[in-house]
């Protein structure tokens, strides 16, 4: 049994390993073709500016070391609005998977305002709250929201008949055949939601220090970038946007496979 797992576990291992080296062909690519044209002066325009003056911006421009607490503020929101957004569509969604009646009176309006385009909510939420942290919180809880609630509703609605057959034969009361029975057997689906969730509160986030642009934030330093032209600054937040991005779904993915897996033992 172990010489067979040993053989499988070094497979495994070689999979990953060249699923990682597939996917970073491009940007290194993109980084070697940046350093062949640019930096070497083949290719001269404001609009590109040399790798190395990218990478130095963060740490020897004193407009460039704003990137820090841009990000510190972002990263502050997008916890908040996750918390709050992720928190109420997966209550929400359960209830509806749960509750015939509430789901025939409550989901056809949350299933309509779900078609509202993302960022069509700013100016409503503008005018609701103004252009503080309350509007750009509200915004990115609501970015979190839908997936979260949609894939609960449709975990919470996929489980088998014959759980809930066998809740009602050992008579659990409602709060243990959530706890017990709904939150195990939709996990899964929660999971997907969240990692979705997460995605779209991050992008929440960038567009709404973009679109209302007041305060620190990714996006209000992406503003301030294009006003002075600094394309410098503006590739650094670029970059910061794609690092966040990617860390958030990679340490997602990781952690959510690890509670799959947990639960299945």
């Amino acid at each position: 049994m172990t010489e067979t797992a040993l053989p499988a576990s070094r497979a495994s291992r070689a999979r990953i390993s060249s699923r990682a080296w597939r996917g970073a062909a491009v940007p290194a690519a993109l980084v070697l073709g940046w350093l062949a044209f640019v930096d070497s002066g083949v290719i001269r325009t404001p609009l590109l500016v040399p790798l190395r003056t990218i990478l130095g911006a963060p740490f020897l421009d004193p407009d460039g070391r704003q990137i820090w607490l841009a990000l510190a503020a972002s990263l502050g929101r997008v916890v908040a609005g996750m918390a709050i957004g992720s928190t109420a569509g997966v209550a929400l969604g359960i209830a509806l998977g749960l509750s015939r009646p509430l789901q025939r009176s409550v989901a056809p309006t949350l299933h309509t305002l779900r078609q509202i385009a993302l960022f069509a909510w700013i100016p409503l939420l503008t005018a609701w709250f103004g252009t503080g942290e309350t509007a750009k919180v509200a915004f990115i809880s609501l970015s979190a929201f839908f997936p979260a609630f949609l894939n609960t509703e449709q975990g919470v609605r996929a489980i088998p008949r014959a759980y809930w057959e066998t809740a009602a034969v050992l008579k659990l009361r409602p709060w243990r055949r959530v706890t017990k029975m709904v939150l195990p057997a939709a996990l899964p689906s929660i999971l997907i939601g969240l990692e979705i969730a997460l995605l779209t509160a991050w992008i929440g986030t960038v567009g709404s220090e973009y679109a209302i642009g007041v305060g620190r934030g990714v996006g209000a330093f992406l503003v301030a970038a294009r006003e002075l032209f600094r394309m410098d600054l503006v590739l650094v937040g670029v970059v910061a946007l794609a690092l966040v991005g990617y860390a958030f779904n990679r340490a997602s993915r990781r952690i959510f496979s690890r509670i799959v897996t947990w639960r299945d033992r």
